[in-house]
């Protein structure tokens, strides 16, 4: 039976390969679409992408290490009407030994300009599913505390002691994708 997770809730994971689906809808009569993106961090012991390779999202669907793999963009949440929207796979028996932690964050593309925040999204969630059986591991779901945010660490795998875990982080931003580019990553991004 899969874990509903809370803020700030910590979970072993146990698992080798793993997937991290991301859902939503938009509320009804925001007008333009919705585009969330997910994004993971790859980070070092000290908390920065060792490499821009290291940063996966949908313009670099893979990590140099062959462990972390974004499915690609949904520029409007359609991809399913009940599933998820964007997935990316895991496989933690090939994470790269300088990493130590995968960050997971969701933005809004170009929420500025189309003003735009997670209080007009409804149902969004990150899963986690056992790659092997496809079963549900644990969710957490967003809920009404992000009415003004554009930004979200919706959780992190982490490695303790050989050991990988998942926390819910649920911490809120109103900022865009470069906000945590420049706080996780201090070299240039080559587009």
């Amino acid at each position: 039976m899969a874990i509903n997770l809370q803020k700030g809730q910590r979970i072993d994971i146990g698992l080798s390969k793993i997937s991290l689906g991301l859902g939503w809808h938009p509320n009804e009569g925001t007008g333009s679409s919705f585009d969330l993106d997910a994004s993971a961090f790859m980070i070092n012991e000290n908390r920065l992408i060792p490499r821009e390779e290291f940063f996966v999202f949908y313009g670099n669907t893979n990590s140099p290490d062959g462990a972390v793999h974004h499915s690609g963009d949904d520029p409007t949440g359609g991809n399913s009407e009940t599933g998820d929207d964007e997935i990316i796979s895991v496989d933690l028996t090939k994470v790269d030994p300088a990493v130590k932690e995968i960050l997971f964050v969701v933005t809004i593309h170009d929420a500025a300009s189309r003003r735009q925040n997670f209080g007009q999204v409804r149902d969004s969630y990150i899963r986690i599913v056992d790659d092997a059986t496809g079963q549900e591991i644990a969710k957490y779901e967003l809920g009404e505390d992000f009415s003004i945010e554009t930004g979200v660490e919706f959780g992190r795998l982490y490695n303790r002691n050989g050991q990988w875990k998942f926390e819910a982080s649920g911490i809120g931003y109103k900022e865009d994708l470069a906000f945590f580019l420049g706080r996780y990553f201090k070299g240039e991004i080559i587009k």
